[in-house]
């Protein structure tokens, strides 16, 4: 299956300016915060969500060249996500991040609290110089949506009794708003119609959607080494995904280890051998290949091209990352 990065040839260039602008975008007015994002923006990772904007704004600008509002959206996308993690990592109280440690275990709570805010609060002042209304509106959604998903994530530990609905709301709002909506901002910035604008939205929801799940399945079918992190870690601190909603379904006796939230010895274990008992894991696949297809059907709006071709891919890779 296509690697994530030979999918981003179409827009290898444009990736390559990106990674060199964030670092600039911060400024060093603040060193601690300079420090912090180089730090940030250097760990790597793939990239997926300015690479789906850059993939759209090409998708949709054939006959021309894709402007620096497109690029300055893509690198807006990337800081808002960066953001939201630095936050994500505080609240979690994880250690490491992308194999590199995290800004709150290098320079404290505070100081990544504060160089969350500082990319969030940076982020909308260069949305705002977009000068597109409709633009500032999408994106002004998703940071209220990664708040409104860490919230509803927090209120809903060890509560067994969640349904797989709320499970993809709240996953809408952590993951698949950035995506749904940058997408579509991408696609208003090409002036398309807003029928085409709607699909794109759509294939970004659908598309966050699959990759959250397949990242909730990989928590437990996954290694150590490969997550960053242990095995089990989100169902440990009560957040239950779709392999454990699924197996709940199936396993009554994992509500009473959830209910006393594995205070026994050998509790944590045992749950996580009656989810790999179940069809919890396999469920969740399936629902994951649901929403990879019908994310690529939104994409039948787009002309043939090879951005479009390496959006299409993008569904596949998703879900290859299982196996």
């Amino acid at each position: 299956m296509t690697p994530a990065i030979s999918m981003f040839n179409p827009v290898e260039a444009d990736l390559q300016l990106l990674a060199e602008n964030l670092k600039q975008l911060v400024g060093n007015r603040h060193p601690i915060l300079f420090t912090a994002a180089e730090h940030l923006f250097g760990a790597g990772g793939k990239r997926i969500r300015p690479a789906i904007v850059l993939l759209i704004s090409r998708a949709t600008m054939l006959e021309q060249d894709i402007t620096p509002r497109h690029r300055r959206l893509a690198e807006i996308t990337e800081m808002i996500h960066t953001a939201s993690l630095v936050h994500d990592d505080v609240v979690d109280e994880s250690e490491m991040r992308r194999g590199v440690p995290t800004v709150h275990s290098l320079f404290g709570n505070r100081i990544a609290i504060l160089a969350g805010d500082f990319l969030f609060a940076q982020s909308s002042w260069y949305l705002a110089n977009l000068d597109n209304l409709e633009v500032v509106k999408l994106l002004s959604e998703v940071i209220m949506d990664l708040a409104t998903g860490e919230i509803q994530q927090g209120m809903n530990r060890f509560d067994a009794s969640i349904s797989v609905e709320t499970y993809l709301k709240k996953s809408y709002y952590k993951t698949a708003s950035l995506i749904a909506n940058s997408s579509k901002a991408a696609g208003l910035l090409s002036e398309v119609s807003l029928e085409t604008a709607e699909h794109l939205y759509n294939y970004g929801r659908h598309l966050g959607l699959a990759f959250q799940i397949v990242d909730d399945i990989l928590d437990f079918t996954s290694t150590e080494d490969t997550l960053g992190k242990p095995v089990g870690s989100d169902l440990k601190s009560g957040n239950f995904t779709a392999p454990v909603l699924f197996a709940l379904k199936e396993k009554p006796y994992l509500e009473v280890l959830i209910e006393r939230e594995f205070a026994q010895e050998g509790d944590l274990e045992q749950a996580l051998g009656l989810i790999q008992d179940s069809q919890g894991v396999q469920q969740a696949r399936e629902l994951a290949a649901q929403h990879a297809k019908s994310a690529a059907e939104h994409l039948a709006v787009l002309p043939p091209s090879e951005s479009h071709q390496a959006l299409m891919n993008m569904t596949e890779y998703v879900l290859s990352r299982l196996y």
